[in-house]
Formats: structure tokens, C-alpha cells, sequence
């Protein structure tokens, strides 16, 4: 474990939103890290617009990595490193805690002081440092591992939150955190007399900030994210026609690209987001094209009398993932877009489909079914080996987070269509239940 003290400095501006989707903590907490993240002092007019501690803490325990202690079993509550018994917190088995001091400094503004600290470490060396001032170490101990300044001007004050669970995420673990992303999903009302029940939302990771990007009538589905995270691709019906459009975040601002006879699905960004993979059947079946999308130039990839559908990119833009019927039952087949040379992936089980490589290209995420049963698995494409994630009902349409520890996939949950989580261990599980409707095809941003 990475033994440090962090220490930022951020400056941002406060903004409240609420969760359509709460994420629901419903397996894996009692095999991940103990840490502690202390409530932070507040100095200032009326009360701190947020409890930055709690959302932190919440990161921090979605990561499936950490499981912060509750509150009320914290034995102190320090705001300044020389205040820290680091016995008590080792008697409680707490490797790692994290404290703070928000400060106003104008009106809807606000200055966060963290500091992440090794119980481990800090009770072998008593725990002493000297700091100059913010950013400047002088002297330390060797629980001092890593001291940074930060400064930023920013709208949502959860942001800043993030920002910092990302920060400490990535320290003890050497792996990017992923709480600033978001998810887009598509949202379907089944009350009766709504006039566009099928809504394109997108949201914060957590489920807060959600905003409709699109409704219709007719259905929507296969949203896809650019690779800068300001674009989503998708597939409408409201023409009467599948059809693929892309739609501007910010400006809302949409090109349709492909509008052929038949089927127009399942886009999918390049790494370099310069092409798009996707399926039409305009020749006859439906098969796996590549579109150049200054030119809206075409190449054709597969070209077979079985079905093949769902392509995924590799992550060297190298290497198509993709679903086809050709072997009888659909499994995941790789094509190499420079030799067009293909090669079954997939051996157990009764099928694989809507495989993903993950961000190393080492595993593929993928829909397994076996003895009837639809779960999320994974594909070690070293030893071949496929675990099963997931216990849940009828998964289907994984997406990997960009950090590549966490799946968000589709299940039912008491007849009702919702989001879930797994990490790719198998060992974290969670449910991301909506307020109504149903709730499908979700897709994780890139970092931002």
C-alpha cells in the first residue's frame, strides 16, 4: 500500500443535485480495505453546502477496493495531522485515514484543505512531519509519500468531491479513479398517456446531475460515448426507421450518419474517435461495418450468411470484438481490421455475446448463458478461463469503466428492468434502483 500525506487546495463554487439513481451497496464490502475518512471542520457562514466526507466515503466504498468505518466508530475525529492517535485507529484495523478543513472564502466558495494519511506507517514512525507551507514538504517521515497543491474554480461543489476520491483512489491503489464519469441509459416510462416514454439520460456515475438528453416516442436504445466524453452516438426509431444519430452534449446539436434500408445499430466509437463501428444490413444480412466519419466512408468487415452483430473496439483500434451466429449459437469472434483475418473467442456455455475488451485488453466482459441463465462474465484471454460476475436475472449490456474495475450491466430486480454493478472480480455487487420506469442499455463514459 501506498503510504502518504495529500494535501489539496481547491476552490470551487457549490451546486446541490438530486439522485434519480442511488447506488445500493449489495455484496463485497465485508473483503475490501478498512479506511477511515473523518468528517471535516467547517469554518464559514451557515452550514458547508455539502458533507464532502460522506460523498467521499460513499466513492470510496462503490469502489468494491475500500470499506470506510461509520462515524460513529471513528474513536476521534481530527482535523490536523498532529492530532491523530494512530494507535486507536490501528486497534480498530484502519490502514489509511483522511482529513479536512473546508473553509468559505466568498460567497458560494470554498477552499478544501485533505490530508490522506498511513496509520500503518505513522504509528511505526510516530507520525511527524514538518510542512512550510501548502505543497512544500521539508521534512518528513517515510508515511510522507506524496504532497500536492490544487487549485481550481469549479460550478458543483460534488465535483470536488470526486475529485478527491479519485485522488486518494489512485494513490493506494495505483489505479485511476473513475468518480468524476458518467453513465448514459436509456429510460423507459410505463405509465400509461405519456406521449415519449423512452428518454436518453445521462448522469453522474453515482446517479446525481441527471438530465434528459433526448425523448421519443419511439424506442431508443445503444447509446455510445465519443472518446472526449462530449458526444453520445445511439440508435432512434422516431423516424419509423432505425436510424444512427450523434448528439452534442452541450449544444444538443445531432448529425444522423446512417439511415440505410434496414437495420442502422449498435455504434461503437474507435479509440482515436475518428470511425465508428456498427451493423447494417443494407447488403442482406446484418454484418459489421466501419465508418470513416469525416468521409462517412464505409468498409465492410464481415460478410457471412449468419448474423453478426454487437462490435466493440479493442483498445489499440486494432481488433473488432463481435457477436455472430456463424458457429451454430452466437459466440464472440475478434476480426483484425488489417489483415481481416477472424478467430472464435468464445467456447462455454451455451452462448457469449455483447462482449468488450477491457481498457488493457486483457479480459473480455461479455452476456454469458449457461443452462438458461443470463450473467455478466469474464474471459481471462490469457488461460482462456471464464469466471461468472453475476447471480442476478437476465443480465445483459455490459459497460466497463474506463479504469477497468467496475461493469455497470442491466438485470431485472423484482420485475422491474434496473442497473447494477459488479467489479470485475466478482467480489463487489450493487444495484442502481430508479424511481420509475425502466431503466436499460446503460453505457460508462471515458474519464474526464
Amino acid at each position: 500500500m501506498k503510504r502518504i500525506i495529500l494535501l489539496l487546495s481547491l476552490v470551487l463554487s457549490c451546486f446541490q443535485s438530486q439522485a434519480a439513481l442511488e447506488i445500493l451497496i449489495t455484496e463485497g464490502l465485508d473483503t475490501a480495505r478498512p479506511i477511515a475518512i473523518v468528517p471535516f471542520s467547517y469554518e464559514g457562514q451557515g452550514d458547508a453546502p455539502l458533507k464532502l466526507s460522506s460523498i467521499i466515503a460513499a466513492d470510496l466504498a462503490r469502489s468494491g477496493k475500500f470499506n470506510p468505518i461509520a462515524e460513529i466508530n471513528m474513536p476521534q475525529k481530527p482535523n490536523v495531522e498532529s492530532d491523530v492517535d494512530y494507535a486507536a485507529w490501528a486497534g480498530l484495523g484502519v490502514e489509511a485515514i483522511l482529513i479536512g478543513h473546508v473553509k468559505e472564502v466568498a460567497l458560494e466558495q470554498y477552499q478544501v484543505h485533505i490530508t490522506l494519511i498511513d496509520i500503518v506507517r505513522g504509528q511505526i514512525t510516530g507520525g511527524s512531519s514538518k510542512i512550510l507551507s501548502e505543497g512544500q514538504l521539508i521534512e518528513s517521515n517515510d508515511h510522507i509519500m506524496y504532497d500536492a497543491d490544487v487549485t481550481a474554480d469549479a460550478p458543483r461543489f460534488r465535483r470536488l468531491g470526486h475529485h478527491i476520491s479519485d485522488s486518494v483512489f489512485e494513490t493506494l491503489t495505483g489505479i485511476p479513479g473513475a468518480f468524476k464519469t458518467r453513465i448514459a441509459y436509456v429510460q423507459v416510462d410505463v405509465e400509461e398517456g405519456i406521449e415519449q416514454p423512452y428518454k436518453l439520460m445521462v448522469a453522474d456515475y453515482d446517479g446525481y446531475g441527471e438530465r434528459q438528453l433526448l425523448s421519443s416516442q419511439e424506442p431508443l436504445m445503444s447509446p455510445s460515448w465519443s472518446p472526449d466524453a462530449t458526444k453520445l452516438a445511439y440508435v432512434t426509431f422516431e423516424n419509423r426507421q432505425a436510424q444512427i444519430y450523434i448528439q452534442d452534449l452541450y449544444s444538443t446539436a445531432r448529425e444522423m450518419i446512417s439511415s440505410f434500408p434496414g437495420i442502422n445499430g449498435a455504434p461503437q466509437w474507435s479509440p482515436d474517435g475518428t470511425q465508428m463501428a456498427m451493423v447494417l444490413s443494407k447488403d442482406g444480412n446484418p454484418e459489421i461495418y466501419v465508418m470513416n466519419l469525416a468521409s462517412k466512408k464505409l468498409t465492410r468487415v464481415t460478410k457471412h450468411r449468419a448474423i453478426d452483430t454487437e462490435p466493440s473496439w479493442s483498445p489499440d483500434g486494432k481488433k473488432l470484438i463481435f457477436t455472430s451466429e456463424r458457429g451454430g449459437k452466437p459466440q464472440l469472434y475478434s476480426v483484425n481490421l488489417d489483415t481481416m483475418r477472424l478467430k472464435r473467442k468464445t467456447f462455454t456455455g451455451d452462448m457469449n455475446l455483447g462482449g468488450s475488451y477491457t481498457p488493457d485488453g486483457l479480459d473480455l466482459v461479455m452476456v454469458n448463458r449457461t443452462r438458461g441463465n443470463y450473467h455478466i462474465g469474464r474471459l481471462d484471454l490469457t488461460s482462456g478461463s471464464l469466471q461468472v460476475l453475476t447471480k442476478t436475472y437476465l443480465d445483459e449490456s455490459p459497460s466497463i469503466a474506463p479504469n477497468g474495475s467496475m461493469i455497470i450491466y442491466s438485470t431485472l430486480h423484482e420485475g422491474n428492468q434496473v442497473l447494477a454493478l459488479v467489479s470485475l472480480d466478482g467480489r463487489f455487487k450493487a444495484r442502481l434502483p430508479s424511481g420509475s420506469g425502466q431503466v436499460k442499455s446503460p453505457a460508462w463514459s471515458p474519464m474526464q
